[in-house]
Protein backbone atom coordinates (compact mmCIF):
# COMPACT_ATOMS: atom_id res chain seq x y z
CA UNK A 1 0.00 0.00 0.00
CA UNK A 2 1.15 3.39 -1.10
CA UNK A 3 -0.87 6.00 0.90
CA UNK A 4 1.41 8.83 -1.22
CA UNK A 5 0.31 7.46 -4.33
CA UNK A 6 -3.64 6.34 -3.61
CA UNK A 7 -4.05 10.28 -2.40
CA UNK A 8 -2.54 12.04 -5.35
CA UNK A 9 -4.38 9.47 -7.26
CA UNK A 10 -7.33 10.49 -5.48
CA UNK A 11 -6.62 14.05 -5.89
CA UNK A 12 -5.61 14.38 -9.23
CA UNK A 13 -4.47 11.44 -11.46
CA UNK A 14 -7.31 9.58 -10.91
CA UNK A 15 -9.96 11.74 -9.52
CA UNK A 16 -13.65 10.48 -9.83
CA UNK A 17 -15.24 13.96 -11.08
CA UNK A 18 -12.39 14.99 -13.46
CA UNK A 19 -10.67 12.69 -14.40
CA UNK A 20 -12.93 9.45 -14.39
CA UNK A 21 -16.24 11.64 -14.85
CA UNK A 22 -18.05 9.34 -12.47
CA UNK A 23 -20.96 10.54 -10.34
CA UNK A 24 -21.79 13.58 -12.83
CA UNK A 25 -25.50 13.49 -11.94
CA UNK A 26 -25.10 14.61 -8.41
CA UNK A 27 -22.09 16.72 -9.32
CA UNK A 28 -23.49 19.17 -11.55
CA UNK A 29 -27.05 18.99 -9.49
CA UNK A 30 -25.70 19.98 -5.68
CA UNK A 31 -23.39 21.88 -6.40
CA UNK A 32 -24.63 25.55 -6.25
CA UNK A 33 -23.55 26.45 -2.61
CA UNK A 34 -20.53 25.64 -0.67
CA UNK A 35 -22.73 23.76 2.16
CA UNK A 36 -24.11 21.57 -0.19
CA UNK A 37 -20.76 20.18 -1.66
CA UNK A 38 -18.82 19.57 1.77
CA UNK A 39 -22.28 17.80 2.71
CA UNK A 40 -22.46 15.64 -0.27
CA UNK A 41 -18.48 15.09 -0.65
CA UNK A 42 -18.04 13.84 2.93
CA UNK A 43 -21.87 11.64 2.83
CA UNK A 44 -19.99 10.11 -0.46
CA UNK A 45 -16.68 9.99 1.42
CA UNK A 46 -18.20 7.65 4.46
CA UNK A 47 -19.73 5.42 2.43
CA UNK A 48 -17.10 5.14 0.08
CA UNK A 49 -14.79 4.11 2.93
CA UNK A 50 -17.41 2.04 5.15
CA UNK A 51 -18.41 -0.22 1.73
CA UNK A 52 -14.88 -0.65 0.73
CA UNK A 53 -14.29 -2.10 4.26
CA UNK A 54 -17.06 -4.33 4.56
CA UNK A 55 -16.66 -5.82 0.56
CA UNK A 56 -12.80 -6.20 1.01
CA UNK A 57 -13.65 -7.98 4.01
CA UNK A 58 -16.10 -10.14 1.97
CA UNK A 59 -14.49 -10.46 -0.76
CA UNK A 60 -13.55 -14.35 -0.73
CA UNK A 61 -16.65 -14.91 0.55
CA UNK A 62 -19.22 -13.24 -1.61
CA UNK A 63 -20.17 -15.85 -4.56
CA UNK A 64 -18.87 -13.70 -7.92
CA UNK A 65 -22.17 -14.40 -10.11
CA UNK A 66 -23.91 -12.09 -7.16
CA UNK A 67 -20.60 -9.84 -6.65
CA UNK A 68 -22.74 -6.70 -8.39
CA UNK A 69 -26.13 -6.89 -6.38
CA UNK A 70 -24.04 -7.48 -2.98
CA UNK A 71 -21.75 -4.87 -3.41
CA UNK A 72 -25.41 -2.43 -4.30
CA UNK A 73 -27.40 -4.02 -1.17
CA UNK A 74 -24.33 -2.89 1.23
CA UNK A 75 -23.94 0.26 -0.38
CA UNK A 76 -27.24 0.92 0.59
CA UNK A 77 -27.55 -0.13 3.95
CA UNK A 78 -24.44 2.38 4.46
CA UNK A 79 -26.16 5.49 2.33
CA UNK A 80 -29.52 4.41 4.47
CA UNK A 81 -27.41 5.09 7.73
CA UNK A 82 -25.71 8.16 6.10
CA UNK A 83 -29.10 9.42 5.29
CA UNK A 84 -30.86 8.95 8.41
CA UNK A 85 -28.23 10.30 10.32
CA UNK A 86 -28.24 13.38 8.10
CA UNK A 87 -31.96 13.48 8.65
CA UNK A 88 -31.69 13.66 12.37
CA UNK A 89 -28.61 16.08 12.91
CA UNK A 90 -28.57 18.28 10.02
CA UNK A 91 -32.07 18.62 8.06
CA UNK A 92 -31.26 21.61 6.45
CA UNK A 93 -28.53 19.54 4.54
CA UNK A 94 -31.05 16.66 4.38
CA UNK A 95 -33.66 18.97 2.58
CA UNK A 96 -30.96 21.05 0.37
CA UNK A 97 -29.38 17.65 -1.11
CA UNK A 98 -32.89 15.72 -1.33
CA UNK A 99 -32.91 12.91 -3.14
CA UNK A 100 -29.64 12.88 -4.26
CA UNK A 101 -28.00 11.07 -0.87
CA UNK A 102 -30.02 7.96 -1.60
CA UNK A 103 -28.87 7.83 -5.26
CA UNK A 104 -25.71 7.63 -3.74
CA UNK A 105 -26.30 4.11 -3.82
CA UNK A 106 -26.50 4.02 -7.77
CA UNK A 107 -23.50 6.58 -7.77
CA UNK A 108 -20.52 5.28 -10.47
CA UNK A 109 -17.74 6.06 -8.08
CA UNK A 110 -18.96 4.29 -5.17
CA UNK A 111 -20.01 1.00 -6.95
CA UNK A 112 -16.57 1.53 -8.83
CA UNK A 113 -14.55 1.58 -6.01
CA UNK A 114 -16.29 -1.45 -4.43
CA UNK A 115 -15.67 -3.55 -8.14
CA UNK A 116 -12.18 -2.49 -8.89
CA UNK A 117 -11.01 -1.82 -5.91
CA UNK A 118 -12.19 -3.07 -2.89
CA UNK A 119 -12.78 -6.47 -4.63
CA UNK A 120 -9.20 -7.30 -5.26
CA UNK A 121 -7.29 -5.13 -2.70
CA UNK A 122 -7.20 -6.08 1.68
CA UNK A 123 -9.28 -4.32 4.46
CA UNK A 124 -7.09 -1.26 4.91
CA UNK A 125 -5.78 -0.76 0.96
CA UNK A 126 -9.03 -0.32 0.29
CA UNK A 127 -10.13 2.16 3.40
CA UNK A 128 -7.54 4.45 2.29
CA UNK A 129 -8.70 3.99 -1.14
CA UNK A 130 -12.09 5.14 0.14
CA UNK A 131 -10.58 8.13 1.60
CA UNK A 132 -8.60 9.14 -1.28
CA UNK A 133 -11.29 8.83 -3.43
CA UNK A 134 -13.45 11.11 -1.57
CA UNK A 135 -11.36 13.33 -0.63
CA UNK A 136 -10.80 13.83 -4.43
CA UNK A 137 -14.48 13.48 -5.07
CA UNK A 138 -15.22 16.50 -2.44
CA UNK A 139 -12.19 18.80 -3.69
CA UNK A 140 -13.94 18.47 -6.88
CA UNK A 141 -17.72 19.55 -5.81
CA UNK A 142 -15.93 22.36 -3.20
CA UNK A 143 -14.08 23.71 -6.15
CA UNK A 144 -16.74 23.96 -8.51
CA UNK A 145 -19.85 25.02 -5.47
CA UNK A 146 -16.87 28.12 -4.50
CA UNK A 147 -17.22 29.28 -8.49
CA UNK A 148 -20.87 28.38 -9.06
CA UNK A 149 -21.89 30.35 -5.86
CA UNK A 150 -19.58 33.30 -6.03
CA UNK A 151 -20.43 33.84 -9.65
CA UNK A 152 -24.31 33.17 -9.71
CA UNK A 153 -25.20 34.50 -5.94
CA UNK A 154 -22.02 36.60 -5.20
CA UNK A 155 -21.64 35.08 -2.11
CA UNK A 156 -19.12 32.79 -0.57
CA UNK A 157 -20.19 29.94 2.43
CA UNK A 158 -23.71 30.04 1.16
CA UNK A 159 -25.57 27.45 4.37
CA UNK A 160 -22.53 27.47 6.70
CA UNK A 161 -21.25 31.80 7.39
CA UNK A 162 -23.47 34.89 7.88
CA UNK A 163 -25.93 32.42 9.46
CA UNK A 164 -26.36 30.52 5.88
CA UNK A 165 -26.46 33.60 3.79
CA UNK A 166 -23.07 33.40 3.36
CA UNK A 167 -20.74 36.29 3.04
CA UNK A 168 -21.18 38.80 0.07
CA UNK A 169 -18.39 39.17 -2.42
CA UNK A 170 -20.52 40.55 -4.96
CA UNK A 171 -22.77 43.14 -4.81
CA UNK A 172 -26.45 41.97 -5.83
CA UNK A 173 -27.74 42.70 -9.09
CA UNK A 174 -24.29 41.86 -10.56
CA UNK A 175 -24.07 37.93 -10.97
CA UNK A 176 -25.04 36.09 -13.55
CA UNK A 177 -27.97 33.56 -12.18
CA UNK A 178 -27.19 31.11 -15.31
CA UNK A 179 -24.67 30.11 -12.83
CA UNK A 180 -26.66 28.23 -10.08
CA UNK A 181 -28.66 26.79 -13.42
CA UNK A 182 -27.73 23.33 -14.92
CA UNK A 183 -26.30 25.19 -17.89
CA UNK A 184 -23.69 26.97 -15.05
CA UNK A 185 -23.05 23.29 -14.03
CA UNK A 186 -21.85 22.23 -17.19
CA UNK A 187 -20.46 25.31 -18.14
CA UNK A 188 -18.15 25.71 -14.64
CA UNK A 189 -17.43 21.89 -14.81
CA UNK A 190 -16.31 21.69 -17.97
CA UNK A 191 -13.61 24.63 -16.69
CA UNK A 192 -12.79 22.87 -13.86
CA UNK A 193 -12.05 19.69 -15.75
CA UNK A 194 -9.99 21.40 -17.93
CA UNK A 195 -7.60 23.22 -15.45
CA UNK A 196 -6.84 19.85 -14.05
CA UNK A 197 -5.89 18.59 -16.95
CA UNK A 198 -3.48 21.47 -17.19
CA UNK A 199 -2.05 20.73 -14.07
CA UNK A 200 -1.47 17.53 -14.48
CA UNK A 201 0.11 17.97 -17.86
CA UNK A 202 2.46 21.20 -15.87
CA UNK A 203 3.62 18.58 -13.14
CA UNK A 204 4.16 15.69 -15.79
CA UNK A 205 6.54 18.31 -17.73
CA UNK A 206 8.02 19.33 -14.77
CA UNK A 207 8.97 15.79 -13.88
CA UNK A 208 9.99 14.58 -16.65
CA UNK A 209 12.76 18.08 -16.78
CA UNK A 210 13.85 17.30 -13.62
CA UNK A 211 14.47 13.46 -14.62
CA UNK A 212 16.18 14.72 -17.62
CA UNK A 213 18.68 16.78 -15.27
Amino acid sequence: MNFKKQFMEGLLTKNPVTVQLLGMCSTLAITTSLFNGLGMGLAVTIITICSNVLISALRKVIPNQIRIAAYITIIAGFVTIVDLCLQAFLPDLAASLGVFIPLIVVNCMVLGRAEGFASKNGVLASAVDGLCQGIGYTVALVITCIIRELLGSGTFGGGLLNNGEGIRIIPEGIPAMQMVMPVGGFLVLGCVIAGSQWLMKYLNNKKAKEGAK
